[in-house]
């Protein structure tokens, strides 16, 4: 079995009276690209800066390569490369001039894997950082992330502010680079269909509890949309199993793991009368809503 890098036991965290999440509980082996998936508000952030040492929890404990987050060694967080929503770069440096800057602080520093980045960005080393677009900016932060040879990536929200063509890059890279060199990879999106690209498996979070979690290959296999007409659809309400079921003029959809036979089955038993049901396969994108509501 591959040694899990992160392990989040029994996590509780509250803002005030307000419960992000408890008794919160996953782990990531090494070598996998894993996405934490959830709306705004669901606890994205605060659990990536609760593994950062950054938030002390309620209760319960994080661990990165067996170390408490709480208390970091410094031959530990050397391990880990952290991009941030909103990251911090000197503005006034160009290309060349931020890559020495932060090679001074990092022994394994790998300038290869840097401008073997910005060489398919096609930006010139001598361009300043103050003069590029915010999806050039992002990659920049990216190739000085892998510059630094972490054996854990922590990337939070990393597709925001970039265009189509810069997230289909970074998508493309990260998860070639991941696989070539074994790293672990914890990652955050509100781009989902980027997602799916890149992970290797998917934790979905809603208000306060995990909703799933599964390699994404798994779910999308066996996690459907159904669809039918019924003449009393306010009974599905108390059929266990099934997501987020929604009527509009009588065309009922619902979500679930079961196969189309059992769910047949089970509407009979619950005396539902349908017409013939539908089944339809799902991207990462519907699975997630068809698991945490359209609202």
């Amino acid at each position: 079995m591959q040694q899990a890098i992160v392990e989040c036991k029994n996590l509780t965290h509250y803002y005030g009276k307000r419960c992000i999440y408890e008794n919160l509980n996953f782990e990531i082996p090494q070598g996998r690209i894993l996405g934490l998936l959830g709306k705004n508000g669901t606890g994205k952030t605060t659990t990536i800066n609760i593994l950062n040492g950054y938030l002390k929890p309620r209760s319960g404990e994080c661990l990165m390569f067996g170390e408490s987050s709480a208390n970091l060694s410094s031959e530990t967080k050397r391990k880990v490369g952290l991009l941030i929503e909103g990251h911090v770069q000197y503005s006034f440096m160009n290309i060349s001039e931020i890559e020495k800057f932060y090679s001074a602080f990092y022994p394994k520093w790998r300038k290869d894997a840097y401008y073997e980045l910005m060489k398919l960005l096609k930006i010139d080393p001598k361009q300043k950082i103050s003069r590029m677009s915010c999806g050039q900016r992002s990659q920049v932060a990216l190739g000085l992330i892998l510059a630094q040879d972490p054996e854990l990536l922590i990337l939070d929200d990393f597709s925001m502010g970039l265009d189509p063509g810069y997230r289909m890059l970074f998508v493309d890279y990260l998860s070639e680079y991941a696989k070539a060199e074994n790293k672990t990879v914890f990652v955050t999106s509100h781009i989902i269909q980027d997602m799916e690209r890149l992970i290797d498996d998917c934790l979905i979070m809603d208000y306060g509890r995990i909703v799933m979690q599964k390699p994404v290959t798994e779910l999308l296999e066996s996690f459907k949309r159904f669809k039918f007409n019924c003449t009393n659809p306010e009974a599905i309400n108390e059929i266990s199993d099934i997501y987020n079921p929604v009527t509009i003029k009588g065309n009922t959809e619902v979500y679930s793991l079961l196969t189309k036979e059992d769910l047949e089955s089970l509407m009979r038993k619950n005396n539902v009368m349908t017409n013939e049901i539908q089944e339809e396969s799902l991207s990462l994108e519907e699975a997630f809503i068809g698991l945490t509501g359209k609202y």
